[in-house]
């Protein structure tokens, strides 16, 4: 220890004659972990085990076959030249429609985040400061933000848009105009800059805002900033919430199937200058307290030579939209309040929703990405159940044997503990979660991103990893994205983490950090 002078040996301890004779109790010594990691080993390498033997066999007959019987079958096929051709054709024919069928491999060939000035910083105190001189809320109201935010689990260092540092706040058409330029742009440069490709040579753009669709749209500011090609494929999703990162990042996935050796780029951002809540109405307030600035651009391709510089290669959407009740729909609802003042509402039931979107959600995931030995112990656990009248209690899958690395949208921290008992994962695993929401805020759809960048400045994504992005969003939807790293991944340059990840992760005691982060 330091500090401290040597330490005597432990004392070794002579067994009783009687106590050295027993056997040692297993379910005490043994950690039942293990056991179901060699169970999974087993399971999943079953295949393996049972065709070893059988070529073995295979082999051993071969090797004891008369060469004679050998000629015989030569000259067998010899007179049979049309039985062989008409196979040899059906082999190439099939072989050559699934080399045109299967679908392209997607490369995420490198991503930005985009990190807001020093001067943009929106600490606690002078949060509440602001929302006092401001005049519009009342003292119950303010309260109410002071206990979100102390209990939010953001830090000090989290941004807002310049409008909003005015005293009264300045939130227009132009300068929310500024802020999306700000953020898209911002993300936009880094990600040309690191990865040398042309503007001109992006075939298909997808951007995604919720709540801020000007005319022109935004998609059409990226095109003319950036001086795109006429024939480009440009899309601009609005109204979809916090999960429209992975549905844009799906819509792009769907047009590299059609347009061969393209460039795809995603964009995803929210903007906050003109839809901050000014009212009373403690729903409609919480988005004040977690929403912060930030934005993401993906530069995705379908070029097989992209894939030896690339990140990540695409393996799995899954898309779940609980629309159709009632109330899913309204548990995240822009409207007005008693007053006439515009926001956006969050229902006391949106836990319990997101949970039910997120179980139909894993449903689907499950089989694509599981070993077989949770998929078999899922179904054998379901026919118990169903045998024995619902005595057996439901076999939770263990997610953490199908990824190395779990993106959890930062939506606040209500949902990354939710996550992270009904999962059954470990702090570790959502550490790059609670660290996006110290740092960054709420950034909506591209808070996943943000958590990536974290886990590659740590320096733990290897060669092989999985990551498993999940985000919520208005409507309600649950939406997965399941990468897979194809090399040790570094942070790139200009990273959103450059300056800071030295200090973390920082310790957060019931949603309110003890501490902050060394500056450089």
């Amino acid at each position: 220890m330091e500090g401290g002078g040597e330490q005597a040996p432990p004392r070794r301890r002579t067994p009783s004659p009687g106590r050295s004779r027993r056997l040692p109790d297993f379910l005490q010594s043994v950690n039942l972990k293990y056991v179901k990691l060699g169970y999974h080993y087993l399971i999943t390498h079953l295949l393996t085990l049972l065709l070893i033997p059988l070529m073995a066999v295979i082999l051993l007959e071969a090797a004891q076959t008369d060469p004679d019987e050998l000629r015989q079958v030569w000259l067998h096929l010899q007179y049979n030249l049309v039985s062989v051709l008409v196979c040899s054709a059906v082999f190439v024919f099939g072989t050559t429609v699934y080399i045109m069928t299967r679908p392209r491999p997607v490369y995420l060939v490198d991503y930005a985040c985009y990190r807001p000035p020093p001067e943009l910083k929106a600490p606690f105190h002078r949060f509440m400061e602001h929302s006092q001189l401001c005049g519009g809320f009342n003292e119950s109201a303010l309260e109410f933000q002071r206990r979100i935010l102390e209990r939010s689990g953001l830090g000090q260092d989290t941004c807002l848009p310049v409008a909003l540092h005015y005293l009264p706040p300045r939130p227009s058409m132009a300068a929310a105009r500024d802020e999306a330029e700000q953020v898209m742009f911002g993300a936009l440069d880094t990600l040309f800059n690191n990865t040398g490709v042309k503007p001109k040579d992006v075939g298909v753009l997808v951007v995604n805002c919720s709540l801020f669709n000007p005319t022109p749209s935004l998609s059409a500011m990226i095109v003319n900033r950036y001086k795109l090609r006429g024939n480009i494929k440009s899309f601009n999703l609005g109204g979809m919430g916090c999960s429209a990162g992975v549905l844009a990042v799906d819509l792009a996935r769907d047009l590299l199937q059609v347009h061969r050796a393209t460039y795809a780029v995603v964009v995803s951002t929210e903007n906050i200058t003109q839809n901050w809540y000014f009212g009373n109405r403690k729903a409609m307030l919480i988005p004040n307290c977690l929403f912060r600035v930030g934005a993401a651009a993906l530069l995705l391709s379908n070029r097989a030579a992209d894939r030896r510089r690339a990140k990540y290669k695409l393996v799995h959407i899954v898309r779940t939209h609980r629309g159709a009740d009632d109330r899913a729909f309204r548990c995240v609802y822009q409207e007005q309040d008693e007053v006439g003042k515009v926001g956006v509402s969050l229902s006391k039931d949106l836990m319990a929703i997101a949970g039910e979107a997120l179980k139909i959600n894993i449903t689907t995931l499950g089989p694509l990405v599981l070993p077989i030995s949770e998929q078999l112990l899922f179904f054998a656990t379901l026919v118990a159940k169903k045998l024995f009248n619902g005595k057996v209690k439901p076999y939770i899958p263990d997610f953490k044997l199908a990824f190395d690395h779990f993106c959890i949208h930062a939506g606040g921290r209500a949902v990354i503990d939710e996550l992270e008992k009904n999962l059954q994962l470990r702090p570790i695993h959502v550490e790059a979660s609670r660290m996006t929401l110290h740092r960054f805020g709420n950034t909506s759809s591209s808070s996943i991103w943000y958590e990536l960048a974290y886990t590659e400045a740590k320096g733990r994504m290897r060669k092989g990893h999985r990551v498993w992005q999940i985000a919520f969003g208005s409507g309600f939807k649950c939406n997965s994205a399941v990468w897979q790293a194809l090399r040790n991944v570094k942070p790139s340059h200009d990273g959103p983490w450059e300056d800071c990840i030295h200090g973390y992760p920082v310790e957060i005691i019931d949603g309110f950090p003890p501490r902050e982060p060394q500056q450089q």
